[in-house]
């Protein structure tokens, strides 16, 4: 925690903006929110932004129930600084999911593995279930108890983000957990978990679910619409719960680009380098060995040649055939 307080110490005379990736799912908006107010602890005041939105009914009724401000970056630009501080939290500058604003990105805080090295001041990231996991154990260590709404924000966030506890849970997250968990409000946590599905949300599944194509134990599948990052990694868990599947590679036709999501099942097959070998020359991909996601601009498209399905597929395949 000494170098947490050295953080601190810079942000005291600074104004503060704290970054989620572009589409904020609730673990990043958690574990933004609980370091807002872990800061406001030591007296300082932050703003929580982001570039997209938020696209999902699950996370837009966490930030209504808990009175979570945060705001996309259209409606801040204006007074943001060059001199302003950045603290990116569930996501990493350059990373191909979050915007580079303005201010300056001073500090990270993320459980994503790194794929390009970044200097930070202040840098935090580590390999665990949850970002929230993270933020929750700078309360416990430093001995500031979270009020109700943060802590059932960060268990909610943790909850989320592990497939509640079947999906790249860690030792650290299960200590979170039990630390959390006699502080939430738990009326609040029984109204979050109730009602996460849009009926637009059934045209994705329903896509998915006409095209798939499975070879051996992959499934991939495309979304021919636009469709936002949260459901399309819903689609891939979906598709990876097939009894067949144990690699899913989904992806979402996209105004300005292909979005994937990829998930993995199988202990050899590690999810995030997969799609970083398979996007290496097209775009960014990167992620946990269980589930990752990446990107390929429409600049590049071209490059996929007349059929991109065909060639997409065969990228994936020929990878994973050479690590068989």
């Amino acid at each position: 925690m000494e170098k947490f307080m050295e953080l601190v110490k810079l942000c005291q005379t600074k104004k503060v903006y704290i970054q989620t990736h572009n589409f904020p799912d609730p673990d990043a908006i958690a574990s933004a929110y609980g370091l807002q107010k872990l800061l406001e602890h030591y007296g300082i005041s932050s703003t929580l932004c982001y570039h997209e939105k938020i696209d999902k009914i699950n996370t837009k009724k966490m930030t209504d129930l808990l009175h979570i401000e945060i705001f996309p970056y259209s409606a801040i630009k204006e007074d943001m600084r060059p001199e302003d501080y950045i603290i990116c939290v569930d996501s990493q500058k350059n990373g191909g999911n979050i915007l580079n604003l303005i201010g300056d990105e001073i500090a990270c805080i993320d459980h994503h593995p790194t794929y390009k090295e970044e200097s930070y001041l202040y840098s935090d990231i580590r390999t665990v279930g949850s970002c929230a996991t993270l933020i929750a154990q700078y309360y416990r260590d430093l001995g500031i108890t979270p009020a109700a709404d943060v802590a059932t924000a960060l268990l909610y966030g943790l909850k989320i983000d592990t497939a509640h506890f079947t999906r790249g849970v860690t030792m650290p997250d299960i200590e979170m957990f039990q630390y959390l968990f006699p502080l939430v409000d738990h009326q609040k946590l029984i109204v979050l978990e109730k009602n996460t599905m849009e009926f637009n949300d059934l045209k994705a599944y329903g896509s998915a679910i006409e095209n798939i194509e499975v070879y051996g134990n992959v499934g991939i599948a495309s979304i021919p619409f636009d469709c936002p990052d949260a459901l399309i990694a819903l689609v891939a868990d979906f598709i990876l719960s097939l009894e067949e599947v144990a690699i899913a590679i989904i992806y979402s036709y996209r105004k300005k680009e292909i979005k994937f999501s990829v998930r993995s099942e199988n202990p050899s097959v590690h999810a995030g380098k997969l799609i970083n070998q398979a996007l290496q020359d097209l775009g960014e991909g990167g992620g946990h060995a269980e589930m990752a996601g990446g990107t390929i601009g429409n600049e590049n498209l071209e490059q996929l040649g007349p059929f991109p399905d065909s060639a997409i597929r065969e990228r994936f395949l020929h990878i994973l055939e050479k690590e068989a």
